[in-house]
């Protein structure tokens, strides 16, 4: 994960006239510059663009929400311009906001030369870059880079001797080129912090820091007790320990002036960020402008539970749901606006009913909570040899509020506030020995919870008895609207899986109209949708309705019955009259020809190639393998490989897929699959099996390598080997030189023993005999570096392909 990722020129146009905060009028910098001058002032919706348009600089609202009325707030900031809703990166004024911005105006100061927010009204000063120059405002300029560093300069020197730049006072975003790390000189620490909320920015609880100890490697920190929750493990050369997934060019520099981290931007159309959000998870960004949308590309600590403290008191943690934050039993949300409206749920809860503290016998109770993770600062109490001895312990004293005992651990017990309860699934207690928690509750909410229980019980034994006269009623009427409303689907396909039938209306709201394309294929167009409950999708509408049905069929039986992580998962489908859609989990970084042969916005390095080809061999051993009756999928190629957050690799478009029984033996009479990927079989006439998957991997691991198609193309100006890029693999692999085949845009970046190990796996999957390729189950373990590997013979197939008079073996 890139933890940041810079360059800068400066314009100036005409200037328009603005009042200023003193009795003199000073002009403003045009709409279009960069750069402030000596004597112009910054007012109202003006602003500092970049020379690319990318970032700009002004004065933005934050929208705080309250219970039946609105308030804004003003704060100057720097925020990428290409992305439609505002999105600071940087925050001057984050501890005072303004709160009407008539009053407010950045200018230079003509004491000191510094960049000030000055309040007009009162003549008060309410940001300031606070240099200690010694100059006057003739003497420095304002610039915002085409990286979104905001720098303050001396007017006479052009190439540099800095005064301040915003880059040295990074709020809760880090830009690409920016530095993460410490000046040993002057002590200057480069770090972030969370916002408070979702609308105030003013600082929050969370920090992301260079280790104070000394050890070079990155912490994040809860400031108010100083509790480091996460670790990026120490830089060992080529990345951080616990981020071996972090890219190829960051760079950690420790010299004898600093020590910082810093990923220069290599591509300058994208658009990324690193942001510690509110919830203490530090998040990487990137800006996907065909969806007009963010997409996170890295999340660490990967847990939403992992962070210190995010759900406040007396509340429990639990990453399968959403939101992740729930109160206790006898606990309610402390602050409801905190906790819906902005995103803050540190506030955590409080009690429904104080506990019984008197001198007399206390009427105290305690409820069991099955917990993976118990609250942080435990008393172990040695001396405690049972549970009823435990509670005795905790009811004696007014300031417990649990306690936890087990034969393996003894006897555990908390005082005053919990923190950091994490839920235990109860669909884990079989499997896994779960320890409890008994969180300490009045007599009063322990007469609540069991009269709830026995309501509860009621109400379940009255269902079941309504359930059981009018269920064959009931199962009648649903058997017969679907029969109406839908196609018959083989009941397989919808028990067990959780496959919704959706309605057209449905979908065609979902999807406004079926107006965001993200693709087409020779079976339908793709569309971007949102469920009611912000759930995205990718929805399939099938053409041509004779052709759409056995596409539909064929799609829905096979994706329907599969579950895996390399595999697209089927959410759902549709189908009334003639209308055939299929409903899929959306990836947002879509196919992997995209970012192999277009002009894509993301790169992928040769840590992402691998895993990807990794990923894609599991899946389709899985198909191979691992199901009830093998599943040959038929098309495999880069168009039907798609990528999620992550650049983890899925395999789509099952539409040409054959369910095959583990004894079959017979031939497939039509062709099925893409011209470059087919095997040989599928000419010959010879039974096809799972292998011709395997040939079709074959072919695209040599993309996946190489960067470009594998389709033959005449060059007259070519050799032997480099017009058919098989042909040259397979050919290098003799002479030992398997670097030149690696993508040029990889620069040279790239494990060879990786490389060479993925060329032999993919010269031995185009085999012309069926016989000779390995199972997809052997390629994984090839990939894994579990198994050995050797040249392989030279395929017959690709000298006739290219037409080549070399040898026909190695």
């Amino acid at each position: 994960m890139p933890l940041s990722l810079l360059p800068f020129v400066f314009i100036f146009f005409p200037l328009s006239i603005l009042e200023v905060h003193s009795s003199a009028s000073a002009p403003a910098p045009g709409r279009d510059t960069n750069t402030m001058l000596p004597g112009q002032t910054l007012a109202g919706s003006d602003k500092l663009v970049c020379s690319t348009g990318k970032y700009a600089l002004g004065f933005f609202q934050s929208q705080t929400r309250t219970s039946g009325n609105s308030s804004c707030c003003y704060y100057l900031g720097i925020w990428i311009n290409r992305v439609p809703t505002i999105t600071p990166v940087w925050v001057a004024n984050e501890d005072d906001p303004i709160a009407d911005l008539t009053t407010a105006v950045l200018t230079m100061s003509p004491a000191d030369g510094n960049l000030t927010v000055l309040n007009r009204t009162t003549k008060s000063i309410i940001w300031s870059t606070s240099t200690q120059a010694n100059t006057t405002t003739n003497g420095t300029i304002a610039t915002l880079t085409d990286g979104g560093n905001l720098v303050v300069r001396r007017s006479w020197s052009p190439s540099g001797d800095v005064l301040w730049q915003s880059f040295d006072h990074p709020t809760n975003s880090l830009l690409p080129g920016a530095k993460l790390g410490r000046d040993k000189v002057t002590g200057l620490n480069r770090r972030l912090v969370s916002r408070k909320n979702s609308a105030d920015q003013a600082p929050g609880a969370y920090a992301l820091e260079l280790d104070p100890t000394g050890a070079a490697q990155f912490i994040l920190v809860e400031q108010n007790s100083g509790v480091t929750y996460w670790s990026s493990g120490e830089w060992n050369g080529r990345f951080f320990d616990a981020i071996p997934d972090m890219g190829a060019y960051s760079e950690f520099v420790d010299n004898n002036r600093e020590v910082y981290l810093v990923t220069p931007l290599r591509d300058d159309n994208m658009v990324m960020r690193l942001s510690l959000e509110v919830s203490g998870q530090l998040k990487a960004f990137i800006w996907y402008e065909q969806l007009q949308d963010w997409v996170i590309s890295a999340v660490q600590p990967k847990s939403q539970c992992d962070v210190y403290a995010v759900c406040g008191s007396y509340s429990v943690c639990n990453d399968n749901v959403s939101p992740s934050c729930d109160c206790m039993k006898g606990f309610s949300i402390k602050s409801l606006e905190d906790w819906e409206l902005l995103e803050d749920r540190r506030g955590g809860c409080i009690r429904n009913s104080p506990l019984d503290c008197s001198d007399k016998k206390t009427t105290d109770g305690f409820y069991s909570v099955p917990c993976s993770g118990m609250p942080s600062n435990a008393q172990s109490l040695t001396v405690v040899t049972n549970e009823g001895e435990c509670a005795k312990v905790c009811l004696s004293n007014c300031s417990c509020t649990a306690y936890s005992f087990s034969d393996d651990h003894g006897c555990y017990v908390w005082h005053d506030e919990l923190f950091n309860v994490r839920q235990q699934q109860y669909s884990d207690l079989t499997t896994t020995k779960a320890e409890f928690l008994k969180v300490r509750l009045a007599a009063k909410e322990l007469r609540i919870w069991e009269n709830h229980r026995r309501k509860m019980l009621a109400w379940v034994v009255t269902s079941a008895t309504m359930l059981a006269l009018f269920g064959l009623v009931l199962l009648l009427m649903i058997w017969r609207k679907r029969t109406m409303r839908y196609c018959r689907v083989s009941n397989s396909v919808q028990g067990g899986n959780g496959i919704v039938v959706f309605r057209y209306t449905d979908l065609q709201q979902a999807t406004k109209g079926f107006s965001s394309i993200l693709g087409s294929g020779g079976f339908g167009s793709v569309y971007k949708g949102v469920l009611p409950d912000g759930s995205i999708i990718a929805v399939k509408m099938l053409d041509g309705l004779r052709q759409g049905e056995k596409q539909f069929r064929a799609e829905v039986s096979s994706v329907g019955m599969i579950q895996h992580v390399n595999l697209v998962k089927l959410v759902g489908f549709c189908c009334e009259g003639n209308k055939r859609l299929l409903v899929y989990e959306y990836l947002p970084y879509g196919s992997l020809d995209v970012h192999l042969y277009q002009n894509s916005a993301t790169f992928l390095n040769w840590r992402n190639r691998y895993q990807i080809a990794l990923g894609v061999a599991r899946g389709l051993a899985y198909l191979h393998e691992s199901c009830q009756e093998y599943i040959i999928h038929c098309d495999i190629k880069p168009e039907n490989i798609l990528l999620d957050a992550s650049f983890a690799p899925k395999i789509a478009d099952f539409g040409m897929a054959k369910l095959v029984q583990r004894n079959f033996s017979g031939v497939l009479t039509t062709m099925r699959g893409t011209v470059g990927y087919l095997a040989p079989e599928w000419l010959s006439g010879v039974a096809i099996t799972t292998k011709v998957d395997v040939y079709s991997y074959g072919m695209v691991l040599l993309e996946i390598i190489s960067g470009r198609r594998n389709t033959y193309k005449q060059c007259t100006s070519c050799g032997h080997n480099d017009a058919y890029f098989p042909l040259q693999v397979a050919n290098n692999l003799l002479k030992g030189d398997v670097q030149s085949l690696v993508d040029p845009k990889l620069s040279g970046n790239a494990n060879m023993e990786e490389v060479e190990r993925a060329c032999r796996a993919a010269c031995w999957c185009i085999q012309d005999k069926e016989s000779d390729r390995p199972a997809m189950g052997e390629i994984v373990q090839i990939l894994e570096g579990l198994r050995e590997v050797d040249v392989p013979p030279l395929p017959k197939i690709l000298q006739a392909v290219a037409g080549s008079p070399l040898s026909t073996s190695l």
